[in-house]
C-alpha cells in the first residue's frame, strides 16, 4: 500500500539507484513507504558510468567498491543523500560531498557480530594449524598430529582498536576462556575484565593471537611491519579483518616463512577485484597455516539485510523528515514531529550573519516560524524551519536567495 503523500517532491518521481547488489531488505523499505523508482544493480560502476548515471538522481546507495569522486558529485545535479551500507565512509569524498550539502550516512554497527564471530573462529583454526591439515587431506595425506596445536582456552589475544568491533571480539573471547589486552589511542572502557595495554609494543610481547580493527587513517597505514611484527611471541597468530593496508604483507609473508609469525587470517588488502571471478594476487597465497577469505568478515545474510534496513531508514527519515541523525557530512539533527505546518531544509555554508538573514527575510514577509532548529560543523550550516502551510512555497523560494545558500528543500 503506498502511504499518503510525504514530501514536496512527489514520490513516485524521486529516483533511487542502489548498486553492488544492496540487500533486497532496503529496496523493499523504500516500495513499502511509495516509493517506485527504485533501481538495484548488482555491480559497482565506474567513475565515468557514474557522471552518466547519477544526474537524475536523488537517493544513491552503494557498497565499499563504488567510488564517489568529486567529478561525481559535481555531476549529480539531484543529488540529497548517499547511503553507505557498509561500515566504513572512505569511499566517499566526504569534503565535496559536504561543499554539495549531500548527507552522507552508514551503517558502523550492523555487522559487529558477523566479523568478530569470524575472527574468533579464525582464531581457533590457526592455533590449531587446521589450515595445514586441511589441505593435506585434501590431498590425500594423513596428518593426525597434536604438535603446535593448542586451545584458546588459557592464551592471550592483543586486540588492536578496541572500538565496536574490537569491543565484541572481546566479549567472545572471553566466553572462550582467553585473556584480554587490547590497544587504543583513545581511552576505552575495558569490558568485561580486558586489560588496557599502555603501549602497542606491550600488546604484541604479551598476546598470543593479535587482531586488528583499526580505521583507515594516516596513523594506522602500515601499522603491522618488520619493525614491530619482531616484537611478537615466537609463534603467535596475527589477524586482520580491519583495512588492507594497515598490514605490510611482504613483511608478514617473510615473518612467516622465517617462522617468527605462526599463522595468519586475512580479510582484505592493499589492493582487491572489482569483481567476483576476477584474478586475485597476494605475497600471503600458499603459506603455511594462513587463512585468505575475499572480504567477506561482515558478508552474512543477517548482516546485510541489518545493514540494508539501518542505511535506508537513515534516508528515509532525511527524505521524509528532515533527520540527518548519522551524517557524516550534513551536521546531524534529530528533528520533532510537528503536525499541520511546512518543513523546510536549508542548508548553507557556515558563515555569520546567516540565521539573522534568514530570519530577517521571514519576518519582513509575514511569514511566521513555528519551529526552528539548527547545527552547525566547522564548513555548514543546517537550518530546519516549520512554517505554517499557506506560506511555505513562498518561505522555501526566499531562502534560496540567502547569502551563503547551499540547497534548500521543501517538505509536507
Amino acid at each position: 500500500m503506498t502511504n499518503k503523500k510525504e514530501t514536496s517532491y512527489p514520490k513516485e518521481k524521486i529516483r533511487i539507484l542502489l548498486l553492488e547488489n544492496i540487500s533486497d531488505a532496503a529496496v523493499q523499505r523504500f516500495k513499502d513507504e511509495g516509493y517506485t523508482k527504485v533501481d538495484k544493480l548488482s555491480k559497482a560502476l565506474t567513475e565515468d558510468e557514474l557522471i552518466k548515471e547519477i544526474k537524475n538522481v536523488h537517493i544513491l546507495g552503494i557498497r565499499s567498491k563504488t567510488r564517489i569522486t568529486k567529478k561525481v558529485l559535481d555531476a549529480a545535479e539531484k543529488l540529497q543523500a548517499i547511503g553507505c551500507f557498509c561500515i566504513g565512509v572512505n569511499q566517499v569524498d566526504l569534503a565535496a560531498a559536504t561543499n554539495k550539502g549531500v548527507v552522507v550516512f552508514n551503517a558502523p554497527y550492523s555487522n559487529t557480530r558477523s566479523v568478530a564471530e569470524l575472527v574468533i573462529a579464525n582464531a581457533i583454526m590457526l592455533i590449531r594449524r587446521i589450515p595445514d591439515k586441511n589441505m593435506a587431506a585434501h590431498e590425500g595425506i594423513w596428518m593426525k598430529d597434536s604438535k603446535g596445536s593448542y586451545e584458546l582456552r588459557g592464551k592471550t589475544l592483543g586486540i588492536i582498536g578496541y572500538g565496536n568491533i574490537g569491543s565484541q571480539v572481546s566479549v567472545l573471547a572471553e566466553a572462550m576462556g582467553m585473556k584480554v589486552l587490547f590497544y587504543d589511542i583513545e581511552t576505552k572502557l575495558p569490558l568485561g575484565n580486558a586489560k588496557d595495554a599502555k603501549t602497542l609494543k606491550e600488546l604484541l610481547q604479551k598476546s598470543d593471537v593479535v587482531t586488528l580493527h583499526v580505521p583507515d587513517t594516516p596513523q594506522t597505514k602500515y601499522l603491522i611491519t618488520k619493525n614491530n611484527l619482531r616484537y611478537f611471541k615466537k609463534g603467535a597468530i596475527l589477524i586482520n579483518y580491519a583495512r588492507g593496508e594497515v598490514v605490510d604483507l611482504d613483511d608478514l609473508s617473510k615473518a612467516i616463512k622465517d617462522g617468527h609469525i605462526g599463522g595468519a587470517a586475512l580479510d582484505v588488502y592493499p589492493w582487491e577485484p572489482e569483481k567476483n571471478g576476477d584474478q586475485f594476487s597476494s605475497p600471503m597465497q600458499h603459506l603455511p597455516n594462513v587463512i585468505l577469505t575475499p572480504h567477506i568478515g561482515g558478508s552474512t545474510e543477517e548482516a546485510q539485510e541489518n545493514i540494508g534496513m539501518d542505511v535506508s531508514n537513515k534516508l528515509f527519515n532525511l527524505i521524509e523528515k528532515g533527520i540527518t541523525n548519522g551524517s557524516h557530512t550534513v551536521p546531524a539533527l534529530a528533528l520533532p514531529s510537528q503536525e499541520n505546518v511546512h518543513r523546510i531544509l536549508h542548508i548553507h555554508y557556515n558563515k555569520p550573519g546567516v540565521l539573522s538573514e534568514i530570519n530577517t527575510l521571514l519576518s519582513r514577509n509575514n511569514i511566521n516560524i513555528t519551529g526552528q532548529y539548527l547545527k552547525t560543523n566547522d564548513e555548514i550550516g543546517y537550518v530546519v524551519l516549520d512554517v505554517e502551510k499557506g506560506v511555505s512555497k513562498k518561505a522555501a523560494a526566499l531562502l534560496k536567495d540567502v547569502k551563503h545558500t547551499i540547497k534548500t528543500r521543501l517538505l509536507y
